[in-house]
């Protein structure tokens, strides 16, 4: 059957025209894509640009950019960088994939005034070239959140006996001392690869120092200081590399340099990837879908809430998250969407906003990674404002008599229709309704409503004082 169909559609002239079309598109897009494996073997040099954190949506474009600069059997790859630091997890996984890269990685420090710390001294002595631009810095390669801890000591507050142990942190815990233990024999295994200054690097890791470039050239932590690109080709050229097994020549005098650019996924991925934005979009969700199940059919609430949420439950995974603080995030919510439906005059409010806030600022482990402060405390009053608002109206309306439903009828005086006993006619707001009493009523009696049962009302003659 179904070939018969295709039969008759290609005998059609319809048909023949769709496989035509076809067939055009098809040859377009192998012609597009031979041009582009065509322009990607005419590759020398490769250029990556990080701006900004080492987060997982870095780590996967430069991971995934250098397998491309393999493909397309690029000489050369320079990671242009200017970065406060990131998470430690990205940061192993870039260098990884640099010690295992067939081509050679430049690291470069630029332009002016960038800088590469904690996170990015540690790509730059694992790069075969460290380079960097006149005025710029790096080092502070301590483990940031162990850095912070309280109770410990900063560089600046050691004392000789401290420096003379080589304890930045004196005070430190078992565990920290690991980390930094770890950190620092990571660091001086890039530097003996490269043949670089490891007594610097464990000192960045342990005092948190830092260097000028000029300074960092003296002692032997980087390679070239080089004004731009061009300056940096022509002064590497020549220089001898260590790659897996072998040493390797370079040869970059006026080779053509492509920019990799970060593409919209990464750019995406890398704004969600900022706590506040995933704070921010948490909140969104949640309140998104409070709302729309508070208002069932509204849909554009819980389309757009269930989205914000599935990104920050993404960016969460990604993140440094402290889950007691999620936790209270959820309480405090929790409380103050009780305080909507269950009115306690402010009790669960306030509970809701203290858990709230607190879960808040715990919610991010590192310290390089934290919710901006200013940005909780707005959410916090934001909050707050509402739950008074919303605890004021409640003491409002319960002072307020009851002016429509049965209780508002309950005590209303009204008049007999008619003569009746034991059930009859009577007016209510200018409506004719069953009545029903004890005692024999007169036309025009005024009397009161005691109780109202379904649409018959129970009255009985008003006593006259």
């Amino acid at each position: 059957m179904t070939v018969g169909i295709a039969r008759r559609c290609l005998s059609s002239g319809s048909g023949l025209r769709i496989l035509a079309v076809w067939f055009c598109l098809s040859a377009l897009a192998v012609f597009i894509q031979s041009q582009h494996l065509n322009a990607a073997a005419d590759y020398e040099v490769v250029r990556f640009t990080v701006n900004g954190t080492i987060n997982p949506a870095i780590n996967d474009y430069l991971r995934k950019g250098l397998e491309k600069a393999e493909a397309a059997e690029a000489k050369l790859v320079i990671v242009q960088m200017d970065t406060p630091g990131g998470l430690d997890r990205s940061m192993r996984d870039i260098i990884q994939a640099i010690l295992a890269s067939s081509i050679p990685v430049v690291s470069y420090v630029a332009p002016d005034g960038a800088r590469a710390a904690s996170a990015g001294t540690y790509i730059l002595y694992a790069s075969h070239i460290a380079a960097m631009a006149p005025a710029t810095n790096l080092g502070a390669a301590t483990p940031i959140q162990i850095g912070a801890m309280p109770g410990t000591k900063k560089p600046d507050e050691m004392d000789d006996q401290d420096k003379k142990n080589g304890n930045a942190l004196p005070q430190k815990s078992t565990l920290e001392k690991k980390i930094i233990n770890d950190a620092s024999a990571y660091i001086k295994a890039l530097a003996n690869r490269h043949g670089r200054n490891g007594d610097w690097a464990v000192k960045a890791v342990r005092e948190s120092v830092s260097l000028s470039a000029k300074e960092a050239l003296e002692i032997g932590v980087i390679d070239v200081i080089a004004s731009d690109i061009s300056d940096l080709l022509a002064q590497i050229d020549g220089h001898e590399v260590a790659m897996n097994g072998y040493r390797q020549t370079l040869a970059t005098k006026n080779m053509t340099v492509t920019e990799m650019e970060l593409g919209w996924r990464y750019r995406v991925l890398s704004v969600i990837s900022d706590p506040n934005v995933a704070y921010l979009l948490f909140l969104m969700g949640i309140y998104g879908l409070i709302y729309e199940l508070a208002n069932p059919g509204f849909l554009l609430p819980g389309v757009a809430g269930g989205i914000s949420l599935m990104l920050a439950l993404y960016a969460f995974q990604i993140l440094p998250i402290n889950y007691a603080g999620l936790a209270l995030i959820f309480l405090g919510l929790v409380f103050l969407v009780s305080e909507a439906f269950l009115p306690s005059f402010g009790a669960l409010g306030i509970g809701g906003i203290v858990s709230f806030f607190a879960g808040s600022l715990i919610l991010m482990d590192d310290e390089n990674l934290k919710i901006s402060f200013s940005l909780i405390v707005g959410i916090s009053v934001v909050s707050a404002v509402c739950i008074l608002l919303l605890a004021g109206r409640f003491v409002t309306l319960r002072r307020k008599t009851v002016r429509t439903g049965k209780e508002a009828m309950i005590g209303k005086t009204v008049e007999a229709q008619s003569d009746f006993s034991g059930s009859g006619r009577i007016w209510v707001y200018g409506e004719s309704w069953q009545a029903r009493s004890e005692r024999p009523i007169h036309r025009g009696e005024t009397m009161v409503i005691t109780s109202v049962d379904d649409l018959e009302l129970t009255v009985e003659p008003l006593k006259e004082d």
